[in-house]
């Protein structure tokens, strides 16, 4: 496999990391299954997995701990995780605090069973937190060593910017990486935030490459829309009713054909796709089965030329993003009434 290196850490990686959202009672909800799926993942060659504390309420991250101690495999492998979301009742028990972090981080390492975490992310930004409070809280956790490395997930390219310059100005450890949604029915990011993580030096890996199933070949102007638990968790992103999610599976038809005539599955051209931008170090997979995994892993091989991203570009051209919600983070100026109104 052809690794990539995070950033400017010197730290190699695969171009397909593995995401750990669906090991749990979110998703595959057997232990050993997701166990196989994660000794067949690192066999292919990935040594990159990530997972968060919110997934499965803690259990993706207790499954993942596992699987690598059982395989003796933990100091081979870039472990990453993430918190911000809710984990309890309390209100604390969320957000990007430094209360909050230094403690959701021992339940992480216990959960993980590890004595560090080489990635730790900022799941999603926290407007009630002045990031300065965060950094300096993840510039500690560095500094223990329980920590290696610090990156951010879905900020707008304001926040990312906003987020070098405090770390720069106060002597704190920086955002090494961004995580965003990137899928070629999802390409907000094209337009700023790709284009300023360059600029600083920032590794990439993106979530969603698929379009949340909706490159997976299942979604199709001739079959029934298939339902999930993702569907149910997201409704907006899945509802048919919206003229935006029908201009995804008009796309995600057009885009299937497009694929057959190159002789690619469409997950693989929607993988390869992502992979081809320079500024992409690591698609995150989420494979719930075995069989999802093995029809992911061939993308690595697939290089799209340029009449096919050129025919991509005329189906959703650059910078496009249907519906809104997928972008994974809508700002509060947009949501809250109150913001805008005297």
């Amino acid at each position: 496999m052809d690794y990539r290196v995070l950033g400017r850490t010197g730290v190699r990686v695969s171009p397909l990391c593995l995401g750990a959202m669906m090991f749990g009672w979110w998703g595959e909800q057997s232990y050993e299954e997701s166990a196989k799926i994660i000794g067949r993942a690192l066999d292919a060659g990935i040594n990159f997995i990530d997972t968060a504390d919110v997934y499965s309420h803690g259990q993706s991250e207790e499954f993942v701990g596992r699987a690598l101690a059982e395989a003796g495999v933990r100091d081979r492998v870039v472990l990453a995780t993430k918190a911000n979301g809710v984990m309890g009742e309390d209100v604390n028990q969320r957000g990007n605090s430094r209360r909050w972090i230094i403690q959701e981080v021992e339940n992480s390492l216990r959960r993980l069973g590890t004595d560090w975490i080489d990635l730790y992310q900022i799941h999603r930004p926290d407007p009630s937190t002045d990031i300065e409070e965060t950094l300096g809280a993840l510039t500690d956790l560095v500094r223990s060593g329980k920590v290696r490395y610090i990156g951010s997930s879905t900020f707008p390219a304001s926040q990312i910017v906003q987020a070098q310059w405090a770390a720069e100005r106060r002597g704190l450890e920086r955002f090494v990486c961004e995580q965003p949604p990137y899928s070629i029915l999802v390409r907000g990011i094209e337009s700023e935030v790709l284009p300023v993580a360059q600029q600083y030096g920032m590794g990439v890996l993106t979530w969603s490459p698929l379009a949340g199933g909706w490159l997976s070949g299942r979604y199709r102007r001739d079959q029934d829309v298939p339902q999930s638990r993702r569907s149910v968790m997201l409704p907006l992103r899945y509802d048919m009713s919206l003229e935006s999610n029908q201009r995804k599976l008009d796309a995600a038809d057009r885009l299937a054909a497009l694929a057959d005539e190159a002789g690619i599955s469409l997950v693989e051209l929607a993988l390869a796709f992502v992979l081809r931008h320079p500024g992409v170090t690591s698609a995150i997979i989420g494979p719930r089965t075995m069989d999802h995994l093995e029809s992911q892993l061939t993308a690595v091989d697939v290089r799209l030329d340029q009449d096919v991203l050129d025919r991509i570009d005329q189906i959703v051209p650059p910078g496009t993003t249907f519906n809104p919600h997928d972008s994974g983070w809508i700002s509060p100026a947009l949501q809250d009434a109150s913001l805008r109104r005297r």
